[in-house]
């Protein structure tokens, strides 16, 4: 079987969805264009920012219909990062709190795509 390496979310302007990445992820996209952006989410696992416009076939989803995970070891972490983001100017979605996996908050980016920080926790 093949393991996916690269999720993509199509966007209205991929230079600047770079630029909102590279404040979340603290580092530049490894190429930018006007059609295209990416960037190394972690050995192996790329990002890619592509202009839906220029995608074919065209896609199907609402813009901005993707959920990106990011998480976190600790409550902690996700109050923190809940605090850098909204400090950073992101949208927020959903303040910071206990759902059924655990303790979570949700932002989004310029095209309406999901970012989910989250703590799993057990719930028993």
């Amino acid at each position: 079987m093949t393991t996916p390496a690269n999720v993509f979310l199509y966007v209205k302007d991929p230079l600047a969805s770079a630029d909102f990445y590279a404040k979340i992820l603290g580092r530049g996209p490894l190429e930018a264009s006007p059609g295209f952006a990416l960037f190394e989410l972690v050995p192996g696992m790329m990002l890619g920012l592509w202009a839906r416009d220029g995608v074919e076939p065209a896609p199907e989803a609402a813009p901005g219909a993707a959920e990106l995970g990011f998480p976190v070891a600790a409550r902690a972490a996700v109050d923190d990062l809940h605090a850098e983001w909204t400090a950073k100017g992101l949208t927020i979605l959903q303040a910071p709190v206990k759902m059924d996996f655990g303790y979570t908050f949700a932002a989004a980016d310029p095209d309406g795509h999901r970012l989910r920080v989250y703590v799993l926790e057990d719930m028993g």
